[in-house]
């Protein structure tokens, strides 16, 4: 049992554990249980969402290994509840409260769940780490992470879109959410690098969801760069499919890129850049003001450091990776 229930972009980045459990577990069934079973493969084989028959089906169930790489109080209340011969990761207290299991373990892995228990109750310790967060969920389950890529279907037939031809195709992808607008780079500063990107010769899309679907029809008009509309998940996933580099904040769609082998440009400054693995596709670029609001939904801050994020700077890192001049 794999318990991973969010979020959709942590869901997509645990899928590389597919590769070692089901290499040491040739002869079991895995069970993943998530609140996104869209964006789970079918390689993992029993997917679930959270509901009322997964939990009475979870109940009277015995599991080999039952793993939870969530802190939430539901992950973790359910992975106590669980009936299992080995459990891994994070547990309920009887406070109620999340716990790392260091219990049965391996001395390497219950360091590697306390190392990460801590991450995420203290600032200075997670701007301290050095382990990107799949070094540190292989080590939770005892592994060491090899470069496992993500694994990530593409929907079958692929979508049809009308989009640029006849030059490597960037998608901007120009939302974040609504909940942590405090990686929300400018509007203005998008329109100039789609004029940017097009000025150099390449095709530019806008990527986004209802959220962002006024602002991408602004750009659109101000730009000229290709709109498509947003669409459903399966349908995003083939967007992003037929761009050859995304640019993007971190969010579901940088994993999505990733998943899909495409080059990225990563805008990062709220989040310790070593969490990442970009897979040498890729590449981080920060603004030139420090950000004092480490892991803040909003800024803070007198000024907002992304606006010093410079247009320029992100197209040379987008062109650099498309080994263009």
């Amino acid at each position: 049992l794999l318990v991973k229930l969010g979020a959709a972009g942590d869901v997509i980045r645990t899928t590389p554990l597919l590769f070692p459990l089901q290499r040491d577990y040739p002869d079991h069934a895995l069970t993943w249980v998530t609140d996104f079973p869209a964006l789970v493969s079918r390689r993992a084989g029993d997917v679930r969402a959270l509901d009322t028959a997964t939990l009475l089906w979870l109940r009277h169930t015995e599991f080999d290994l039952a793993i939870n790489l969530d802190k939430d109080r539901q992950a973790c209340a359910l992975l106590r509840e669980v009936t299992a011969a080995r459990k891994v990761g994070f547990t309920l207290g009887d406070d109620g409260l999340c716990r790392p299991l260091t219990e049965g373990v391996s001395a390497a892995m219950a360091d590697a769940v306390r190392a990460k228990y801590l991450t995420g109750l203290f600032d200075d310790v997670n701007r301290a780490c050095d382990r990107s967060y799949l070094q540190e969920i292989f080590a939770i389950c005892g592994y060491e992470f090899a470069g496992e890529p993500y694994v990530l279907d593409r929907p079958e037939p692929a979508p049809s879109f009308e989009l640029p031809q006849g030059a490597p195709l960037v998608g901007l992808n120009t939302g974040c959410g609504g909940r942590w607008t405090s990686r929300l780079w400018p509007e203005d500063r998008w329109a100039e690098l789609a004029r940017g990107l097009r000025g150099a010769g390449l095709g530019v899309v806008l990527l986004g969801g209802p959220d962002e679907h006024a602002k991408n029809q602004r750009l659109a008009a101000a730009t000229d760069a290709c709109y498509p509309g947003h669409f459903d998940l399966a349908k995003f996933i083939g967007l992003v499919d037929r761009c050859d580099l995304v640019v993007s904040a971190v969010t579901m769609a940088m994993h999505i890129a990733l998943g899909l082998g495409k080059r990225l440009v990563l805008i990062n400054y709220i989040f310790n850049p070593r969490e990442f693995e970009l897979y040498g596709r890729g590449v981080i670029v920060q603004p030139a003001q420090a950000c004092t609001c480490f892991f803040q939904p909003r800024c803070t801050a007198p000024t907002f450091c992304l606006e010093s994020l410079a247009p320029a700077a992100v197209q040379a890192a987008a062109l650099d990776l498309l080994g263009r001049p």
